[in-house]
C-alpha cells in the first residue's frame, strides 16, 4: 500500500471513531513518522493544521549528511510544482490590477512566435489551466546541461517555435511545464519586474513568508534541505534533489519551509493577496472533461 494513501487512511479512521487527546494525536503521529524515518530516511518535515491551527509540527532527520544539520519545521525544501501557484497568483493579481486579461493572446507578449497563428489562438487562460495544446520542444532527454541550467527565457524560447498545436487550445488538458515559464516572463513584461522578485513582494511578504525564496539558477546555500538518493545501502547526494534543478523557477523553483507554506494557506483563505472571489476563480476547473487526470486542476495545479 503506498505510504502516503496509507496515512491519509489511518488519519481519516482516526476522524471517524472518538477523538483522541492531542497529545495522543501527536505521539501516535510521531511513531508514524518516526517508523517512517527508519524505512526511508535521511529526513523530512511534517505540519498538520485542523481549520487555521497548527496543531503538529516537527523535523525528521537531517538536512546535510555532511554537517550533520538536522531538518526543521523552518527548514527550506524545493517545493516542486508547488512553484506554479505562485506563478498563477502573480497572474491573476496582475489581472485584478487591470494590467492583462486572461483573454490576451501570446501573440502580445511574444510577437516572436514562428507560427502567429498558434500565438494568435492561444490565450494565457490556456497557459494557466494546461490546455494550451502547445508541444514540449524543448532537448531535455538528449541535453542534461540545459536541463541543469536553462531558466525560464530558455526554456519558453523553443515553444516559440512550434509549427503545430497538439489540439486546439481549451479542447484537451495537457501538463505543461514550460507554460509557467511562458507565464513567468509574462509577469516580468506586465509588472516591470524581475518575476521572482514580483512574487516575493506581492504574495510571499503578505504572506508573512519572509524566509521562502525563488531561485534564479543557484540554490539557497543555508537552512535547505539536500536529498539523497539510496545507491547500494549508501546515500548519495541527488543534487539538492532536483534533477532538473529547476534553475527554471517559474514552474518549480519556489523554496519553502512547512511553517511558511501553513502562511501561505492562511493568507490564501484569509485574502492577504487575493479577493475572494479571484481564489474562488483559481480554484474553479478551466478544462474539458475528457482529461484522463483524476484529480480537478486549478489553476496553477
Amino acid at each position: 500500500m503506498n505510504k502516503f494513501f496509507f496515512l491519509a487512511l489511518a488519519l481519516g479512521l482516526w476522524a471517524c471513531t472518538e477523538a483522541p487527546s492531542a497529545s495522543t494525536f501527536s505521539s501516535e503521529l510521531d511513531a508514524f513518522f518516526q517508523s517512517e524515518l527508519e524505512e526511508y530516511g535521511p529526513g523530512g518535515a511534517v505540519l498538520v493544521m485542523k481549520g487555521d491551527s497548527t496543531i503538529f509540527t516537527k523535523g525528521y532527520g537531517l538536512a546535510d549528511l555532511e554537517t550533520g544539520e538536522k531538518i526543521t519545521p523552518n527548514t527550506l525544501f524545493n517545493t516542486g510544482s508547488i512553484s506554479k501557484t505562485f506563478t498563477a497568483y502573480g497572474i491573476l493579481k496582475l489581472r485584478d490590477e487591470g494590467a492583462l486579461s486572461l483573454e490576451d493572446s501570446l501573440g502580445l507578449y511574444f510577437p516572436d512566435f514562428d507560427n502567429v497563428e498558434i500565438a494568435r489562438k492561444v490565450r494565457i487562460k490556456h497557459l494557466l489551466a494546461h490546455t494550451s495544446g502547445l508541444p514540449d520542444l524543448r532537448k531535455t532527454e538528449e541535453d542534461s546541461l540545459f536541463y541543469l541550467t536553462a531558466k525560464d527565457r530558455e526554456n519558453w524560447e523553443p515553444i516559440k517555435r512550434a509549427q503545430a498545436l497538439n489540439f486546439e487550445p481549451g479542447e484537451k488538458f495537457q501538463y505543461s511545464n514550460p507554460a509557467f515559464n511562458g507565464l513567468a516572463l509574462i509577469i516580468e513584461q506586465v509588472s516591470g519586474r524581475k518575476w521572482q522578485d514580483y512574487v516575493h513582494q506581492e504574495i510571499m511578504l503578505p504572506a508573512g513568508m519572509e524566509n521562502s525564496t525563488i531561485t534564479d539558477g543557484p540554490y539557497p546555500q543555508e537552512g535547505v534541505a539536500h536529498a539523497y538518493e539510496k545507491v547500494n545501502g549508501q546515500y548519495r547526494e541527488y543534487d539538492y534533489g532536483e534533477y532538473p534543478t529547476f534553475a527554471a523557477a517559474g514552474n518549480g523553483g519556489v523554496w519553502s519551509s512547512v511553517n511558511e507554506l501553513a502562511k501561505y494557506e492562511l493568507a490564501i483563505r484569509q485574502g492577504a493577496f487575493l479577493n475572494e472571489a479571484t481564489i474562488a476563480e483559481s480554484r474553479t476547473v478551466y478544462e474539458p472533461e475528457n482529461r484522463a487526470d483524476s484529480l480537478p486542476p486549478f489553476l496553477g495545479f
